[in-house]
């Protein structure tokens, strides 16, 4: 048995999905007569009070896009320091907009509306034009942190001052939402783009959807065209995202339950010298040294659990609903054992 805690992006279909997946009605997406990809669109797009969706391939393709399709060549997209969009997207927002990206030191990554205020440049020749907040919820190096409606309002208000769109990758959406102060609602009237990836912790084996308004999403479709997403018969994937968006949901509470049943284990090992708070399904933890890091990931590969390093001294956990009770019991053990 295999304990995969590498990614929530690691998880296999259900026998229920697959049969759902392969149940699935299509017809040709770019022509937009696929019924089941239009279904997902419009459910998602429904659910957050947005008037329209493209199903993309990924999230980076759908985050992409929303950059693409609201920023131009020499200006600037703000986000955090360990974004995302900057950090894992492989450059896109200088390959695919010609854009930069101006980084705003985060708090387990999130940034605040203050801080955004600083970093707005002034109408000069001088300076790149700000084209674009992006903010990330949850936020993936920032140990799976969440806004809260407050934080996402203050920055929304300020987009609105200086007439900037606000995107939101929202690859752990519905993590954030079994926490959060909010409901998709509420992202829906904040945000002019939501990234809603179900390939995480929703169990989809692949797919990504962007939302936003009519007019945003005509313009989506010709970018996700010339970057190669324009999927044929599609709505086998889509169904997928459907299938998720009914059974999978309300599983997440048990991975963030997971998660700090595992987090008050690691608490209590000398070994480890800090932890991320833990809020929703990713823990993020600070060993004394980058040996012991090693001796950990290795010690846990012989019992048969993957978990990544994301720094020389540090490793991540990430709960999804591949993995049992049994499994994070096993998981306790080990680290209850563990003297470096």
């Amino acid at each position: 048995m295999i304990i995969d805690l590498r990614s929530d992006t690691v998880t296999k279909p259900t026998t229920e999905m697959l049969q759902a997946m392969m149940a699935a009605t299509v017809g040709d997406d770019v022509y937009g007569e696929d019924t089941t990809v239009n279904a997902l669109e419009h459910q998602l797009a429904n659910d957050f009070g947005m008037e329209a969706g493209l199903f993309c391939p990924t999230g980076t393709m759908t985050n992409q896009i929303a950059i693409r399709v609201q920023a131009r060549p020499a200006t600037e997209v703000i986000c955090a320091d360990n974004a995302h969009v900057f950090k894992y997207e492989g450059g896109g927002i200088a390959a695919n907009t010609g854009a930069q990206a101006r980084l705003v030191a985060s708090t387990y990554g999130k940034i605040s509306a203050p801080q955004i205020a600083e970093v707005i440049n002034a109408e000069d020749v001088h300076f790149p034009r700000t084209a674009l907040v992006c903010l990330e919820n949850t936020s993936n190096r920032g140990g799976g942190s969440i806004y809260t409606l407050a934080e996402m309002n203050e920055v929304a208000n300020l987009c609105k001052q200086h007439k900037l769109p606000l995107h939101l990758d929202g690859a752990r959406i519905y993590n954030a939402l079994a926490e959060g102060d909010y409901t998709s609602k509420h992202l829906g009237n904040i945000f002019n783009s939501i990234s809603v990836c179900l390939s995480k912790g929703l169990g989809a084996p692949v797919g990504s959807v962007l939302l936003g308004s009519k007019e945003m999403i005509h313009e989506a479709k010709r970018v996700r065209k010339l970057m190669g997403g324009g999927m044929r018969q599609a709505g086998y994937l889509a169904a997928a995202g459907i299938y998720a968006l009914k059974h999978h949901v309300a599983g997440l509470k048990q991975d963030h339950q997971h998660a700090k049943q595992v987090a008050d284990v690691l608490c209590n090992n000398n070994l480890v010298v800090s932890m991320m708070p833990v809020v929703t399904n990713i823990i993020i933890f600070k060993l004394k040294d980058a040996n012991t890091a090693d001796a950990l990931q290795q010690q846990l590969k012989q019992q048969h659990i993957l978990a990544n390093k994301v720094s020389a001294t540090e490793l991540r956990f990430v709960f999804h609903l591949d993995v049992t009770p049994t499994m994070v019991n096993t998981l306790c053990s080990v680290m209850e054992t563990f003297k470096g």
